[in-house]
């Protein structure tokens, strides 16, 4: 199997996602919030990078999304889930995809660097006290946008991690995915006060649900409203 190198595969993707809008229309890749108007100004996207659909991670960044939108009229959302998505990661290293292997990453490009989306907030479960592999596949292919003078750059950013236990490990994984964000020179913010952290830390053992962990949910509103208060100062 011939071998490709970065540079080359990087190009192709961009490539790939310059085109891909119409093939993100026909992915089933968002839920929660319907896709807003392309003339929205104030767009905030959160990336649920869990791999089981519509459950504590996803539950979580609805809740940001929605402080978020409280903010100011002008903020529109939207949250896409990665589950069930074919994200290899290898293809950020150059190496191809196997023959008929599919990849849903390039239908991402365009939705993400859309110059309507001021704020992206990137969602996670906690596994070892780091990120999913899903998340750490998505964050190694956004190498694309890097590559392409940094596509990403200036774009708010913020994190939220969902652990099985209070204190499972969420900040280490904030911090980890912090660290991609910072590299895409992303405006990265915590959930900002009372209390400011690194970001929004969930606990998905609250008896009752995730949105029953009180702490949890208060610092995932206080993201998403930080997030929208940065996007609007900038601006």
């Amino acid at each position: 199997m011939e071998t490709i190198t970065r540079r080359d595969f990087v190009r192709t993707s961009v490539a790939a996602g310059a085109t891909a809008t119409a093939i993100a229309g026909a992915n089933p890749i968002s839920q929660g919030a319907e896709r807003q108007s392309q003339l929205a100004k104030n767009k905030i996207i959160a990336v649920s990078c869990s791999p089981r659909q519509g459950k504590t991670t996803a539950t979580s960044l609805k809740v940001c999304l929605q402080a978020a939108e409280q903010v100011d009229q002008t903020i529109q959302t939207e949250l896409i889930e990665l589950a069930g998505l074919k994200i290899n990661g290898n293809l950020a290293a150059g190496i191809p995809l196997e023959p008929g292997e599919k990849d849903d990453f390039p239908a991402l490009i365009p939705r993400l660097t859309d110059p309507n989306v001021r704020g992206i907030i990137v969602g996670t479960p906690v596994y070892f006290s780091n990120m999913s592999s899903l998340c750490k596949a998505f964050l190694d292919r956004c190498i694309a946008m890097y590559k392409n003078d940094l596509a990403l750059s200036n774009k708010v950013a913020g994190a939220l991690a969902v652990g099985g236990s209070r204190n499972g490990g969420q900040e280490a994984t904030l911090q980890s995915v912090q660290a991609s964000l910072f590299c895409q020179e992303m405006i990265v913010v915590g959930n900002g006060r009372p209390g400011a952290r690194f970001g929004a830390t969930v606990w998905s053992g609250a008896k009752g649900g995730v949105t029953q962990d009180e702490y949890g949910m208060k610092t995932a509103r206080n993201l998403g409203r930080r997030v929208a208060e940065m996007i609007l100062r900038l601006k």
